[in-house]
């Protein structure tokens, strides 16, 4: 499946099949790394990518040790030819035998108690999603519309989900569906605080489930937060009448934040959530250990996390990572995103957008934090100020009530 690789190096050959490629492939660790070099050159150049720049991106990169098996392999590369015509033909019988044989295994590990009944529904529905690839309809969907009205409702006129921080409506603004990005800080800084304060409030405007991927701290204080965070209360207040404050929360909220709490989430589990809840929203809090995922590098790794994250925006709904910042942020008012730890450029270039939450040692300043907006391609609103787009915002924060406030 060498020949693959290949044809993935055109661009409008990566955007219409590299996600059924890298499901052929990404158990072969050769073709992987490939794939991987070819995402992340394509992802950012948006352009088809020659064989001599491929070459030297991969021998620039991979380790000393595999030089000589890449060089060898890149050879081969060279050779592979494979008409585009033949192409739709040539992956749909790829993809349904593979998908097919994974089918067959995980039936197998499910009676053998193995795997969860889940596993073989996911598969399924992965594989009935091929039958739709040479369908001459398939895609229409997809085909952006030119009508001037149209867009301007759909980008400026119609909000997303409108932010608690009204700082933040005015800087970054509503974040729709294909909208991908992240906050990164310091430990300690108030990063569960910020998603609870905000994501509490956007479950107010939602229809479908706040999904959030919990890998970090524990689940039941997380939620304890949102539950603060939604009714402005302390906690000694919250339990003083549970009955009162949980009619008030499932009121506001509509129970509509769901916390999938585990130290080890994979994307398989992210997956099979999402299709499960049917999500208007996705908080990772922690982003970068996702598990699932191969690098020869650690920020090539991280980097495939955020592609991924990015087509689960483009594909469902607008996403949120959560991520930290190095030990050069530390006492930090204004971070940049020079700041954003285990990252060279991977992370940062496939966001939307990028808020780095600062935080300095002077005690006058032990409750206020400071927003840097490091990143924003978002389209905003009809009440955002061009002036904020990438502005330094100083505002509150109240971890008794687990709120930020202007």
């Amino acid at each position: 499946m060498l020949h693959l690789i290949n044809l993935l190096c055109i661009h409008s050959i990566y955007i219409k099949y590299h996600s059924l490629i890298y499901d052929l492939i990404k158990d072969n660790k050769e073709l992987y790394t490939l794939y991987t070099y070819v995402s992340h050159l394509i992802t950012r150049y948006e352009k088809d990518i020659t064989y001599e720049e491929l070459t030297l991106y991969v021998i620039t990169n991979i380790i000393e040790k595999d030089k000589e098996k890449y060089t060898l392999l890149l050879k081969e590369l060279k050779e592979q030819t494979t008409s585009t015509l033949l192409l739709d033909d040539i992956l749909l019988d790829l993809v349904q035998k593979h998908k097919a044989h994974q089918l067959a295994v995980t039936a197998v590990e499910v009676s053998e108690g193995l795997k969860s009944y889940s596993d073989l529904l996911l598969l399924t529905s992965e594989l009935n999603a091929t039958t739709s690839l040479l369908d001459p309809l398939e895609g229409i969907s997809n085909i952006v519309t030119d009508d001037l009205d149209e867009l301007y409702n759909e980008t400026i006129h119609k909000p997303g989900l409108r932010w608690r921080l009204n700082t933040l409506n005015r800087s970054l603004g509503s974040l729709r569906k294909g909208d991908f990005g992240f906050i990164f800080a310091r430990p300690e800084t108030g990063k569960t605080t910020f998603l609870a304060s905000e994501i509490s409030y956007f479950a107010e405007q939602c229809n479908s489930p706040i999904l959030w991927f919990n890998n970090e701290e524990q689940g039941s204080k997380v939620q304890l937060r949102i539950y603060q965070a939604s009714l402005g209360i302390g906690l000694t207040e919250l339990f003083s009448n549970r009955t009162k404050y949980k009619n008030e929360y499932t009121n506001k909220t509509g129970n509509r934040i769901i916390i999938y709490d585990s130290a080890s989430i994979s994307k398989t589990d992210v997956v099979r959530q999402i299709i499960f809840h049917k999500p208007g929203c996705i908080v990772f809090d922690q982003l970068d250990k996702i598990q699932g995922f191969s690098g020869d590098r650690e920020d090539l790794k991280l980097g495939d996390i955020y592609i991924w994250a990015r087509e689960l925006a483009k594909k469902y709904c607008p996403v949120i990572g959560v991520c930290q910042s190095d030990a050069t942020g530390e006492g930090k008012r204004w971070l940049t995103m020079d700041n954003v730890a285990n990252a060279k450029t991977a992370k940062q270039a496939e966001a939307d957008w990028i808020l780095g939450i600062g935080k300095t040692h002077n005690e006058s300043e032990e409750y206020l934090r400071f927003l840097s907006i490091c990143k924003n391609k978002l389209m905003g609103d009809e009440d955002t100020d061009p002036i904020l787009r990438h502005g330094h915002l100083t505002i509150k924060i109240k971890p008794n009530i687990a709120r930020y406030e202007d």
